[in-house]
C-alpha cells in the first residue's frame, strides 16, 4: 500500500505536512524541514519516555502487594 493511499487524520499536522507539495521547496528549504522534523521526533520521543516513566512510577505505587 501506498503512503497516499492510508487513511490519515485530517487534524494532525504531520499528516497536513505530508499532504504538502515539495517540489516548490529548494534545497535549503527541504534541508531545513528536515532539520525542523527531526528536532520534532526528538522532542516526542523525550515526552513519550518521560509519560511511560511516569506511568511505570504510578503502576509501581497502586501495585498489589503480593
Amino acid at each position: 500500500m501506498d503512503d497516499d493511499d492510508r487513511p490519515r487524520a485530517r487534524s494532525d499536522a504531520a499528516s497536513q505536512l505530508a499532504l504538502e507539495p515539495l517540489d516548490r521547496l529548494s534545497q535549503d528549504e527541504l534541508a531545513e524541514r528536515i532539520v525542523l522534523l527531526e528536532a520534532e521526533i526528538v522532542r516526542i520521543k523525550a515526552h513519550r519516555d518521560k509519560v511511560s516513566a511516569h506511568r511505570a512510577a504510578a503502576d509501581a505505587l497502586f501495585r498489589r502487594p503480593d
